[in-house]
């Protein structure tokens, strides 16, 4: 089920004006679950801030990109690396299923997570007929 609420995206054969050609783009590692209520997705981001994360729903696609910076003192050198740093991207299609309106999101400790309910299902009602 969880396959038809979202589906990621080929990032690297999409355009992104926000970033040259040339550039450098990773893609983040993402998890993501299903609950009662909707779906929440949860990207590793060590070293992102608010500040340098935008999070964009347009269309039916959900993507995320920002930077990543180096969190060590400028002079200091590096020894041992494991995870990335610079731009990165990943978008999603998300299904008619997802309420785009009630999405949501936080960031804590380096893990983004956003949350990605379903519309409620209409309640059953009935409808009189009425005649002339």
């Amino acid at each position: 089920m969880s396959n038809e609420i979202v589906r990621t995206m080929d990032v690297v054969a999409q355009p992104v004006q926000e970033y040259p050609v040339d550039q450098v783009v990773f893609t983040p590692p993402i998890d993501i679950f299903e609950t009662a209520e909707g779906l929440v997705l949860q990207a590793d981001l060590p070293g992102v801030s608010s500040d340098s994360l935008e999070l964009q729903v347009q269309d039916n696609k959900l993507s995320l990109f920002g930077k990543v910076s180096l969190p060590i003192p400028s002079d200091a050198r590096i020894i041992h690396q494991e995870y990335q740093v610079g731009h990165f991207l990943r978008s999603f299609i998300l299904s008619d299923e997802v309420d785009h309106e009630r999405i949501t999101a936080k960031l804590n400790q380096g893990v983004l997570e956003v949350v990605l309910p379903r519309h409620p299902k209409p309640e059953p009602r009935r409808i009189q007929v009425r005649s002339d």
